[in-house]
């Protein structure tokens, strides 16, 4: 069974677990370890849209894991198991909710930073560099384009907001937050983890632009968590469609945030919740964006 052929889930509800909703995620508290469950929930500009992307969640535990299982020779993760065939007892009865798209993840304390590393200038990154030629207080060479690809990754810190927009920090904040010494290791580790991901896709026809990493203490140990260079978490753009100076299309959301862009362009949105119901073609390309992301990826 495809991930697109398994039963759309919006929100799952585990009988006796404490839970917290992400975005996207549903975490259970089991108590020495964390269940973390992708729904299909797509959200963008920090509202979570009423239409769900068909596969969604099992795509994004999938690349993932395959993620995970390549750098795990080399960087401890939380990941213990996917959820996948035959279940534990106690979970059992929640079969349809999780199977293809839980992991059961080691507890771990939260770094309260997002480790983002930037290959190009997208996002919010191209805007603060036109303000001020730098970003996340690192000067960059001047007369770069929109999309052009850095001399080198850079690591742009940012802070982890509950509600609202993660806010990009300098790096020197990031080591008033969560110690100098933590920092320096988290960013020589995530600069590794982009090159050797970047390295890898780029067999396969694929520009990964930016993603975050997430890191969590356990015990003695800093250990990746969360997702990982999923199409929620990194901006995935076709190689062999690259040209800078514009807009690039994508294998992620960002075709979903530019349908919105459209809208409130029109005045027909304000960012603000609720947001609107995405028309099916929109749904239909998006998954299949996804889609294509994974396969390429982990095929």
């Amino acid at each position: 069974m495809g991930e697109s052929d398994a039963a759309v889930v919006v929100e799952t509800r585990l009988g006796g677990y404490p839970c917290r909703r992400g975005k996207v995620r549903d975490v259970y508290d089991l108590g020495d370890e964390l269940l973390l469950v992708a729904t299909d929930r797509i959200s963008a500009y920090d509202v979570v849209l009423p239409s769900p992307i068909p596969g969604k969640g099992a795509m994004l535990t999938r690349i993932s894991k395959f993620w995970f299982d390549r750098f795990g020779s080399t960087v401890s993760h939380h990941l213990l198991e996917v959820l996948d065939g035959a279940l534990p007892p106690e979970l059992a009865p929640y079969a349809d909710q999780l199977r293809g798209r839980a992991m059961r993840c080691r507890k771990c304390e939260v770094v309260p930073i997002e480790c983002v590393v930037r290959g190009y200038l997208a996002g919010s990154g191209w805007k603060e560099y036109r303000q001020n030629g730098c970003v996340c207080g690192i000067e960059l060479p001047a007369g770069l384009q929109q999309c052009a690809q850095l001399p080198q990754p850079i690591f742009t810190p940012a802070t982890k907001a509950e509600v609202g927009h993660d806010e990009n920090i300098s790096f020197e904040q990031a080591c008033a937050i969560a110690g100098g010494e933590v920092m320096e290791l988290l960013r020589a580790r995530s600069l590794e983890l982009y090159r050797r991901a970047a390295e890898h896709a780029g067999t396969r026809g694929i520009i990964i632009a930016d993603t975050k990493f997430e890191w969590g203490r356990h015990g003695d140990e800093y250990l990746l968590i969360d997702e990982v260079l999923t199409p929620d978490s990194s901006r995935f753009w076709p190689a062999d469609d690259y040209v800078a100076g514009r807009d690039q299309d994508s294998f992620d959301k960002q075709y979903v945030r530019n349908y919105l862009t459209e809208l409130c362009a029109a005045g027909r949105w304000d960012k603000t919740p609720p947001g609107p119901e995405l028309p099916d073609e929109i749904v239909r390309n998006t998954a299949a964006k996804y889609r294509e992301a994974v396969e390429r990826l982990t095929g």
